[in-house]
């Protein structure tokens, strides 16, 4: 897999809503940001963590203004914001293989499932959300995604896996699977 580029880094700019974030020059990391004929970044990251955003309404509009190849996004840094949903706009980015999503306001398990449409999706971070605390919480993240290779920065095992199904079937025993 190609990343080509440096991440576009918007992280630590107090932006608060994502509308704001287009007028925003990214900071310059250790790797020079390389731009295209339209000025726009060639690179699949985009860094917009420890900022006030609280919802991903205009996601699409800033990942277009500012990356080359919009729909090659393939890392996402939203940790560290005041996000209390999963959006639904987090599924329309196709090649998506890693997102954090730490240090957020998501409070109900089950905005996790969304994310399940994203078939690379393989690193998920999403500790220090108010999620984090039921019981269920790496069981059901592992059930809903089950690409993910890494989970808030640990490897997810072959036999959590199993524990994850295992564990789906008894909470939900009206429901069985085309494989049972």
């Amino acid at each position: 897999m190609n990343m080509y580029g440096a991440p576009v880094d918007l992280s630590f700019k107090a932006i608060s809503n994502l509308a704001d974030a287009q007028s925003e020059e990214p900071s310059s990391g250790l790797r020079p940001l390389k731009r295209n004929s339209e000025g726009k970044f060639q690179s699949g990251s985009l860094r917009l963590n420890n900022n006030n955003i609280t919802n991903l309404y205009d996601l699409q509009k800033t990942i277009s203004h500012f990356l080359a190849k919009p729909s090659q996004v393939a890392w996402l840094d939203l940790s560290f914001n005041q996000i209390t949903n999963i959006d639904k706009v987090l599924c329309e980015l196709p090649q998506l293989r890693v997102l954090y999503l730490h240090g957020n306001r998501i409070f109900t398990l089950s905005e996790v499932d969304k994310l399940g449409v994203l078939s690379h999706l393989h690193t998920i971070t999403l500790h220090g959300n108010v999620i984090e605390s039921n019981k269920a919480y790496r069981n059901h993240v592992i059930f809903a995604l089950p690409g993910l290779k890494s989970m808030d920065f640990s490897v997810v095992t072959p036999q959590e896996r199993l524990l994850a199904q295992i564990s789906h079937r008894s909470s939900n025993p009206g429901r069985r699977n085309v494989t049972d």
